[in-house]
């Protein structure tokens, strides 16, 4: 098991869930368990933590971590888009708290082998599922000029996709692009020698991009918060954790649709619309500064709770 990885807003997360020793908990992003280890750790015999992620390591390490802390666990191999159906299949109707962090996990960075990060020579590949059929080497190779603008401006927030998306269809004419190096010295031959001096590695944007593309990240968190905030009991809690402004978008969208009541063009509040759900902080929550010096992947991170009435 990695020892760099370091759950992000631990404290800010337990607090935010108010956990009762006797509820039922959700971790739709087990990771590498640490969040879920810090909410075991605050049940008795009759609560009930449910862990679910799609990478079968996460799966496996996350248990070896948990059964060191109690037996009142169920673990799933699943896309959290299914939690539904997760919970119906354990008999499970409500749940008192919801935890999603959606930052990839530090030992998926870290596995060279799985192509997420630009650092080192690996396939280009990206799924946080391995049973996905789509990865990484498929989009670069295959999408059209369009296609590939689009995701690197909408899901990178690049400021040179059309440079980068026409080098890479001109590249891949005369070789296909295999690897996360390939695609590095692509993406640095499309950005003027300015781009290039400035902080921060030139390929961040892009490979933050594929990522999104390849496991369809914000089309599934979009689906999955409709779903989740109705399987809360009453009092029960959702919170969620986001590293990029799309899905901080969707996340703050959402919330603000279910909790508040929109005025009519006179500008008064509509008539028996009393929404189910309160944001409990109005305030977005940001990583202190004593966790961003032990923890620097946590720069971006921001938190978002809501409840059900």
């Amino acid at each position: 098991m990695s020892e760099k990885h370091v759950p992000v807003l631990l404290k800010e997360v337990i607090e935010g869930l108010n956990i009762k020793s006797d509820g039922v908990y959700v971790d739709l992003t087990l990771g590498r368990g640490g969040h879920s280890e810090a909410i075991l750790s605050r049940l008795s015999e009759k609560g009930l933590l449910v862990g679910v992620d799609q990478d079968e390591t996460a799966i496996k390490e996350s248990d070896e971590r948990l059964a060191k802390v109690a037996k009142n666990y169920v673990l799933v191999r699943s896309n959290f888009v299914d939690v539904d159906k997760i919970l119906e299949n354990l008999n499970i109707d409500k749940v008192d708290g919801i935890l999603m962090d959606l930052g990839v996990s530090s030992p998926q960075f870290d596995d060279i082998s799985r192509g997420f990060t630009y650092r080192y020579d690996a396939p280009l590949d990206m799924r946080m599922d391995q049973r996905n059929p789509l990865t990484a080497k498929e989009i670069v190779n295959t999408y059209s000029l369009k296609e590939l603008t689009d995701i690197f401006q909408i899901y990178g927030e690049e400021k040179y996709a059309y440079s980068i998306a026409k080098n890479i269809v001109k590249y891949r004419e005369e070789k296909e692009i295999e690897t996360t190096f390939e695609l590095v010295e692509i993406i640095k031959k499309s950005k003027p020698q300015k781009e290039l001096k400035k902080v921060g590695h030139p390929a961040k944007q892009v490979f933050q991009a594929l990522r999104i593309a390849v496991n369809d990240e914000l089309n599934v968190l979009y689906k999955t918060l409709l779903k989740v905030v109705y399987l809360l009991k009453s009092g029960g809690r959702l919170a969620v954790i986001s590293f990029h402004s799309g899905e901080d978008k969707i996340v703050k969208q959402i919330f603000k649709s279910l909790t508040v009541t929109e005025g009519n063009r006179y500008d008064l509040p509509l008539q028996n619309e009393e929404k189910d759900f309160i944001e409990v902080n109005r305030k977005v929550i940001v990583p202190s500064q004593e966790e961003l010096e032990v923890n620097h992947r946590a720069a971006s991170s921001k938190l978002r709770i809501i409840e059900r009435k």
